[in-house]
């Protein structure tokens, strides 16, 4: 068996990487690279491999860093089967195309300046139209059930925990007479979080691709979520200013929104008003309501006496733009969610272009920013942001939460490795340079001796 690493090395987007296994390809996740705009281009647009070559894909979860430039791949010749949990797939439905979209708006919104300076003009990475075309390939599967997407691959899918349908990966791979147990951890959650329920466990492996988003870090508990929303929402009333909130519209918005029903049913914060801006939010919550036996008990019961968690008074989801529009000059304290989460597409830029330079504004980071994004650069309290090629004095006040991460933290994830089984090769991808090297070091001293952090286009054997 080969491994070609492909995305998601000492960074956490674009992850992507490349299985030969009995002379057949098989692609693990197909994420878009998000980062510096000249790089992201490149990335974005071409491929370690050849697409056309691919016999099949195994997509851990929808995010777009893991889902997004799955269009691009099928528009340069694959034509394989992509399977992912039920979840997973209906998301990737409304996902990809709303990614298609929002890339077209956004390449209209800046050929009009460019087309004043009389620049070459921008083409989308993919149109909606050909990420339509990709939806028919997607199959799904569920938890605990097994497939084998190419001959001697044998995968199952286990609960990831990360987000909802995240899975993480066991495949069993048999070439000739060798055999190996190999595992993929996708984005690794943690527990107690709401909605979903706790990560599962894989046991005894002989290698582990494995993220390391937080390979040095620890969050503060997720039971302090509730409290340090409660802070900042009263901090933005006495400020008399909105809190805008960049967030994924998978996962992130829906945990925000379940969060604040629980604070606004109990009374203890200002009923202020709550704007959802995001037509794929709406979309993505439906999807949840589709697949109730994917929440864990406290989620389940909610929905089991007709308390839906992601409706209450004072919420409201927009769907239009003329609606969107009208909030740059709503005036008051409110809360506005809108995406993309790294603030790097999508109408969170016109929230931030409108509202940043407002010393009232509260800008409330709930995610993790990868770097040299624009919500990286918002979290490291530059001077001043570019937005759509015009600069803005960052006066807001910038808050973040790390209760609200996704992303198992290192606590979490020595704990994971640590039930695999000290003779498995680890490969730590999906984390900046410095957290991985942490991480690994974490790992030695725990008694791994072979743990690696390959490079992106890294070929190894196993």
């Amino acid at each position: 068996m080969k491994i070609k690493f492909c995305g998601a090395n000492k960074s956490v987007t674009g992850s992507q990487h490349l299985l030969e296994i009995n002379g057949r390809r098989l692609l693990l996740d197909c994420g878009l690279f998000q980062g510096r705009r000249v790089e992201a281009f490149e990335r974005n647009h071409g491929f370690l491999y050849e697409p056309q070559g691919v016999d099949a894909m195994v997509l851990s979860h929808a995010h777009i860093d893991h889902s997004g430039n799955i269009p691009n791949l099928v528009k340069q010749g694959f034509k394989g089967p992509i399977y992912a949990t039920p979840p997973t797939v209906d998301l990737c439905k409304v996902m990809l195309l709303d990614s298609a979209h929002i890339q077209e708006r956004d390449v209209e919104y800046l050929n009009k300046r460019l087309a004043k300076r009389g620049e070459i003009l921008k083409e989308p990475l993919y149109t909606v139209a050909e990420a339509q075309a990709c939806l028919d390939l997607f199959r799904g599967i569920g938890y605990g059930k097994t497939f084998e997407p190419v001959p001697g691959a044998r995968v199952t899918f286990f609960n990831a925990g990360h987000m909802f349908g995240s899975a993480m990966l066991l495949i069993e791979v048999s070439e000739g007479s060798k055999s190996m147990r190999f595992a993929f951890s996708g984005d690794l959650g943690r527990s107690n979080l709401p909605i979903i329920e706790d990560p599962d466990q894989i046991t005894y492996v002989d290698a582990l691709i494995c993220e390391s988003t937080y390979g040095n870090k620890l969050h503060d508990p997720a039971r302090e979520i509730q409290g340090d929303l409660v802070e900042v929402i009263k901090q933005a009333v006495d400020r008399n200013g909105k809190i805008i909130v960049p967030a994924f519209s998978v996962e992130r918005t829906q945990e925000i929104v379940y969060h604040l029903n629980k604070l606004y049913e109990r009374k203890l914060v200002p009923a202020i008003p709550v704007f959802v801006d995001s037509p794929l939010a709406v979309n993505v919550t439906d999807v949840f309501v589709k697949h109730p036996e994917y929440y864990d008990a406290e989620a389940t019961y909610l929905l089991s006496n007709n308390d839906n968690p992601f409706v209450f008074q004072g919420l409201h989801y927009i769907t239009k733009v003329e609606e969107s529009k009208k909030l740059n000059f709503r005036s008051g304290p409110c809360i506005i969610i809108s995406a993309s989460g790294m603030c790097e597409a999508g109408r969170i830029l016109h929230h931030l272009a409108n509202n940043i330079e407002d010393s009232s504004t509260t800008v409330l980071i709930v995610g993790f920013m990868a770097e040299h994004t624009l919500g990286r650069k918002l979290v490291d309290r530059h001077e001043t942001v570019r937005i759509f090629g015009e600069e803005y004095k960052l006066n807001a006040r910038v808050v973040k939460l790390n209760s609200f991460s996704g992303h198992a933290d290192k606590a979490d994830l020595m704990a994971f490795c640590g039930n695999i089984g000290r003779q498995a090769q680890i490969f730590l991808v999906h984390g900046e340079e410095q957290q991985s090297l942490a991480f690994k070091e974490s790992l030695k001293a725990e008694g791994f001796s072979h743990v690696s952090i390959p490079n992106r286009a890294d070929e190894i054997t196993l």
